[in-house]
């Protein structure tokens, strides 16, 4: 790796962010900050949900913008440069392997969602106060999960951003990221689903499920949760399944 190219590459993408900080707001906070205030607020002071599931929802909708920041600032940059701007074939020209570019887009993809998981915090704080009872009993378990929910993102975005085409963008948000989110347990403990076995164990297979968990046992341990030693080891397959995959879809299309 030549390091002065990688960090110049970051922090290029870095000033793109900074530029577009106001569309990237909206597009990250507008939907589960949405959530937050119709599910949190107003269900709960209509006496439809009960106090305490505002601090069950929020480690969930942190979740949701993790997972959606990471995957968004990854995968559609990813999408424009290989398939309409061609910007990626100046990038490839640095001196630098090519796994390394792909790297380099993971580790900012990364940086976007944990800013957006940990804006969510003091935005859900003041829309839902009183009675949010966050409790960071383990910040070393707190800092693990999150790191890992953001590379699952970046790394996801790598994927669907060197796999899906520019006319199945809407296909890639309705078929794979809409049911991941409704089904990976942001909304709901995972032990909500214990009515239905076969979807309980089914969801395991959704990374979205550890993600949400991962961050609901280390903020909310209050409330059902995997433990977790099963959320960290269900992250990090899921991430270097996802990495893996990643890498060699990325190289496959700059060499083609």
């Amino acid at each position: 790796m030549n390091r002065k190219a990688f960090l110049a590459m970051l922090a290029r993408d870095a000033q793109v962010a900074r530029r577009n900080f106001v569309p990237l707001l909206l597009q990250t906070f507008l939907q589960p900050l949405m959530f937050v205030f119709i599910f949190g607020r107003v269900m709960v002071s209509s006496g439809y949900m009960p106090p305490q599931y505002k601090s069950l929802l929020l480690p969930g909708i942190m979740a949701i913008s993790m997972v959606s920041a990471g995957i968004w600032s990854v995968a559609m940059p990813l999408i424009a440069e290989f398939q309409f701007t061609h910007e990626i074939e100046d990038r490839l020209l640095a001196p630098m392997e090519i796994s390394w570019l792909a790297i380099e887009k993971v580790v900012a993809g990364m940086l976007q969602a944990l800013v957006a998981g940990l804006a969510v915090i003091p935005a859900g704080w003041l829309l839902l106060r009183p009675g949010v009872e966050l409790s960071l009993h383990a910040p070393l378990a707190f800092v693990g999960v999150a790191l890992l929910v953001a590379l699952f993102s970046a790394a996801g975005g790598l994927t669907l951003g060197c796999s899906v085409g520019q006319a199945h963008i809407g296909l890639m948000f309705s078929m794979v990221i809409a049911p991941m989110i409704f089904f990976g347990c942001t909304y709901y403990p995972w032990s909500a689903l214990a009515n239905f076995p076969l979807m309980q164990k089914a969801v395991l297979l959704n990374p979205m499920v550890y993600a949400s968990e991962g961050l609901r046992g280390s903020l909310v341990p209050q409330f059902p949760h995997l433990s977790l030693l099963a959320v960290m080891v269900g992250l990090v397959l899921f991430d270097v399944v996802l990495l893996v995959a990643g890498l060699r879809q990325f190289r496959r299309k700059a060499v083609n």
